[in-house]
């Protein structure tokens, strides 16, 4: 006989059975013992005591995660929960999360209740439920939380016929189903792939409804039929249905920095989201990488994509996103077996050349391309004009009409975004100026340009910056050079239409790859 026999203990019952007088136990000290001794799966032995303790109610055990029940009930006024039974047993922590800026803003923070043992009398559309939400270690390495929904029942005999199971059940379904479509649509919020989750992002959001495509200087034509182009492909199901075509787009916006590429995706984002029929979601991709590798996150994103369809699918810098190590699978995704139906895929670049050619010129990938050039004199002087009217009214600055053609003249080969520097670093300048030195900077005559105190800060600006443009080898206006736009294809949504927009509008060729003028 080995002398280890003795630790042996062979037995045909459950460990940890329930005791003979279970009137003395309930499942908050249940849960207690528990964590105080050696558990594998708290889900099984919890489920074990909820039945013991409400052996006429009807249990569905759902993940936390998917159904946060507690979240729902905050934001819908047909569901409303209460504790039940003892507070002083519930287990909750409780944190105050800072505001997401120090300063301006939302300065006041929130405090937020974490509950890893609870219990609730819930409320949804009239029917009533009794439910635990419990946190417990289900691996080594981690934690869940899961709830557990009881329907009690509706006999005062107690016992539940089979007919009344399946009620039963068909109530927690009709919660869990409602539950799970609230969380998965977006509430003024746009959804954000980054670390290989999506987030729901409300400050994105906000910023978002401040973009108008008033404040987007393009050529009004350009600014026309990128507008109508791309509203235009969520209204053309029907007419992509009729000619045979996947309703499904993809798009790039290219150009030197500075441009206009993002604030016309903003812009566009806006415009978006005041839709209702259909209503468009927003998703927009930070970086493939996730905690399984850069294929997961793909596989991720589209996945949402397809669930959220139809959508805007942003992808910025996807130059830098799409490398060789992941060219194969992300181009499998864009045009493989599976559909994108209801997709709309823009993808921004400073630098197309960079671009792999699987996707920049195989059709039915992103097969139109939009060029944001560094903007001419016309365009310069429109920014000029917007920026008069943000400082009219304001009394330390004077911005005659006539000065904005001189700016125009004086930043030539200046990006928008250079442009803006220019403006901001000036009246910087001026707002630290005492009250003294204004006065002494202040016009002579209305006529004349050289005493007024912005016009002599922006050459300045503007003289700092063209060093710092000339040095890093920026601001070449020969770069596509009389090319605002260019498309592989006319819209889609204009098809009826055989008269091709003129201005500063191009086809791309793809046989010469040269631009050919309308």
């Amino acid at each position: 006989m080995s002398p280890y026999d003795e630790f042996i203990n062979v037995t045909t019952h459950p460990i940890d059975a329930a005791p003979a007088n279970p009137q003395n136990y309930t499942v908050p000290r249940d849960f207690y013992d528990h964590s105080t001794g050696k558990r594998a799966f708290t889900e099984a032995a919890l489920a074990a005591s909820i039945r013991l303790h409400h052996p006429n109610h009807h249990l569905t055990i759902t993940y936390s995660g998917n159904s946060d029940l507690i979240a729902f009930a905050n934001a819908r006024d047909d569901a409303s929960y209460t504790p039940h039974g003892n507070e002083n047993e519930f287990l909750t922590e409780r944190s105050f999360v800072p505001p997401s800026r120090r300063y301006g803003g939302d300065q006041s923070g929130s405090f937020f209740d974490y509950a890893q043992f609870a219990c609730y009398d819930y409320s949804f559309k009239g029917h009533e439920y009794l439910i635990y939400i419990i946190e417990g270690d289900y691996t080594a390495m981690m934690k869940q939380r899961m709830t557990y929904i009881l329907v009690p029942p509706s006999t005062e005999s107690g016992v539940m016929t089979a007919q009344e199971k399946e009620q039963a059940q068909q109530k927690t379904d009709e919660l869990l189903e409602a539950v799970t479509k609230w969380a998965v649509e977006l509430h003024d919020e746009v959804l954000v792939f980054d670390g290989g989750y999506w987030q729901k992002n409300k400050e994105l959001w906000d910023n978002v409804q401040k973009s108008r495509w008033e404040d987007v200087i393009l050529e009004e034509g350009k600014k026309k039929a990128l507008i109508g182009d791309m509203t235009g492909f969520f209204d053309g199901e029907e007419k992509y249905k009729e000619f045979g075509v996947p309703w499904k787009r993809g798009i790039i916006f290219y150009g030197p920095p500075g441009n206009g590429k993002t604030i016309s995706t903003k812009a566009l984002m806006h415009d978006l989201s005041l839709r209702t029929s259909p209503s468009v979601s927003s998703l927009y991709v930070k970086s493939f990488q996730s905690w399984q590798g850069p294929e997961y996150g793909i596989r991720s994103i589209f996945l949402k994509a397809r669930q959220m369809a139809p959508c805007l699918l942003i992808f910025e810098d996807i130059d830098s996103l799409v490398n060789v190590s992941v060219r194969s699978y992300f181009l499998n995704e864009v045009d493989g077996l599976e559909s994108n139906h209801g997709i709309l895929m823009i993808g921004s670049t400073n630098h197309l050349e960079r671009l792999d050619p699987g996707i920049a010129k195989r059709p039915s990938r992103f097969d139109r391309k939009y060029f944001f050039d560094v903007p001419n004199r016309e365009e310069r002087v429109q920014y000029a004009r917007y920026w008069r009217e943000k400082l009219k009214g304001n009394k330390r600055v004077e911005f005659p009409e006539v000065m904005m053609g001189r700016v125009a003249d004086i930043t030539g080969g200046f990006s928008f975004a250079y442009m803006k520097e220019a403006f901001v670093a000036a009246l910087l300048v001026i707002v630290a100026k005492t009250e003294e030195e204004m006065m002494q900077g202040l016009r002579k005559e209305r006529d004349e340009l050289k005493d007024n105190v912005l016009w002599l800060e922006l050459q300045k600006q503007v003289e700092s910056l063209r060093k710092e443009m000339e040095e890093g080898g920026e601001g070449d206006e020969s770069i596509g050079r009389g090319l605002n736009m260019t498309a592989l294809h006319s819209p889609l949504n204009t098809i009826e239409n055989e008269e091709p927009a003129r201005g500063r509008l191009g086809i791309y060729n793809m046989e010469t790859s040269a631009p050919r003028p309308l």
